[in-house]
């Protein structure tokens, strides 16, 4: 029989072979694989040569790439060799507008910082295209870096949450309210009823979680603080809140309420439902078991508690006591000049081994998932967001390994808390959109925003010579 003959029966197998595999295969929008997926699901499992399978706005399928090409066929692909897969990060605490007062003023107290710096800039300038702006700016940056969900407090939430689904990112964005005029309110009272508005308005919101946001003890009085409470309570979002970030607030409340600031938020209910701490640096342990006795999540913010000299957090303790604890860069603007998560991750982990001089006492692993599954519990949003499972929402980032930061690879994991930066991220997905490929962002114009921002940045300096 001729040799030709049984090549073209080969040929003619394997193409049944290959159409009856194709037939069996579901379709899936999208495979993404990599020489690492990073899960940080309960095992932590990291996969080598490893793909994740999205269909609509879940995952679908996380395994080995042989398995996920074998059971899924795919729409759209996208094959990383040289990078890794990890959940998109999950920034806790932040003040997007702020972008726009980057540099303002730096190396001053946080108390000089608000009062003498940024609220006077803000009375000044802040109006809904301001935020409109600066939340552009922030997202652009948070997208470069891995950022995917991000915890927002300021003025004209519904503009943040305007822009920040237009861009396509996942926001918990809180509607401030403190106890002197605002940009957006010039009462308290009216600040609750622009964020009931705000509230109802964006509840049933896909990509963006709205929420309560007094200030902090120090600026809003005891019944504010319990209408926002209740404001938050009845609409079911969650209550953002600043906590015991300075030794002085701490000290304060103790002179004048013989209580801890978390002590005293407890005692009026303020704690009484699902909340988000900011830095919560000067506790105790009865602080701590309180927190946790309330489920109260943490924000963490390592980089604002050292530029403020604000004291370093007791996060070994934290976790210890099995407190929700995520990480947050807090505003772009003289607490940190940058909102690179990637940034924060490491300095989490090295400020607690400094400050307890134990180098195992924050482990990469613990410092990453504060940064995805830590952030994602402290914010109620664990079983949609913070690993790479199946059934979960489809937020994911790849970054890269051929750069010469991250050669050789001994610990993948750790490779990525101490040696990798955001500018090492290349892709970004939220919801199964594609958001960021090849570090061009799909969704932000790059060169209008920064246009925008070195125009607003006159107007501001300005501002503040008159």
């Amino acid at each position: 029989m001729p040799l030709s003959f049984h090549n073209s029966l080969r040929l003619c197998v394997s193409a049944a072979v290959f159409c009856a595999l194709s037939a069996a295969a579901e379709p899936v929008d999208w495979i993404w694989s990599a020489r690492y997926v990073i899960t940080m699901d309960a095992r932590r499992r990291v996969i080598d040569d490893g793909a994740i399978a999205v269909r609509g706005e879940r995952i679908v399928a996380v395994a080995p790439q042989a398995e996920i090409d074998r059971r899924y066929t795919a729409v759209q692909r996208l094959d990383r060799p040289d990078a890794l897969i990890a959940p998109g990060l999950i920034n806790a605490h932040t003040h997007a507008p702020m972008s726009l007062l980057r540099g303002l003023a730096d190396d001053v107290s946080l108390q000089d910082w608000l009062r003498k710096f940024i609220f006077p800039a803000e009375a000044r300038n802040v109006t809904p295209d301001f935020v409109r702006w600066g939340t552009r700016l922030a997202c652009l940056e948070m997208l470069l870096s891995g950022t995917t969900t991000f915890t927002d407090m300021y003025y004209f939430e519904d503009t943040v949450a305007e822009e920040t689904r237009r861009a396509g990112l996942r926001g918990v964005l809180g509607e401030t309210i403190i106890g002197f005029p605002a940009p957006d309110a010039k009462t308290p009272e009216k600040a609750l009823r622009f964020a009931e508005r705000y509230v109802q308005r964006f509840r049933n919101d896909p990509l963006i979680l709205p929420a309560v946001a007094p200030h902090a003890l120090y600026t809003n009085s005891e019944q504010t603080l319990k209408s926002s409470r209740a404001l938050a309570d009845r609409y079911g979002v969650p209550l953002l809140i600043h906590v015991a970030e300075t030794r002085h607030e701490r000290d304060d409340a103790i002179a004048q309420w013989s209580k801890s600031p978390v002590q005293l938020l407890d005692s009026w209910g303020v704690l009484s439902g699902r909340t988000l701490a900011a830095h919560a640096v000067w506790i105790d342990d009865r602080d701590i078991a309180t927190l946790k006795a309330r489920a109260t999540g943490v924000a963490h913010c390592p980089s604002s508690n050292m530029m403020l000299a604000s004291g370093v957090a007791p996060v070994v303790k934290m976790l210890a006591a099995g407190l929700n604890v995520g990480l947050g860069t807090d505003g772009p603007a003289g607490s940190n000049n940058d909102l690179d998560l990637v940034q924060e991750i490491a300095l989490a982990a090295k400020l607690q081994k400094v400050s307890t001089g134990d180098p195992r006492s924050l482990t990469a692993m613990q410092a990453l998932g504060m940064a995805t599954m830590g952030g994602a519990r402290a914010l109620g949003l664990d079983k949609e967001i913070g690993s790479l499972e199946p059934g979960k929402r489809a937020d994911a980032i790849t970054m890269r390994l051929d750069v010469p930061n991250a050669v050789p690879i001994y610990d993948i994991v750790a490779q990525l808390v101490y040696a990798l930066k955001g500018a090492d991220v290349r892709d970004a997905m939220v919801n199964g959109r594609l958001l960021l490929r090849d570090r061009r962002a799909l969704t932000l114009d790059q060169p209008a925003i920064l246009a925008k921002a070195a125009e607003y940045g006159a107007k501001v300096r300005a501002s503040l010579a008159r």
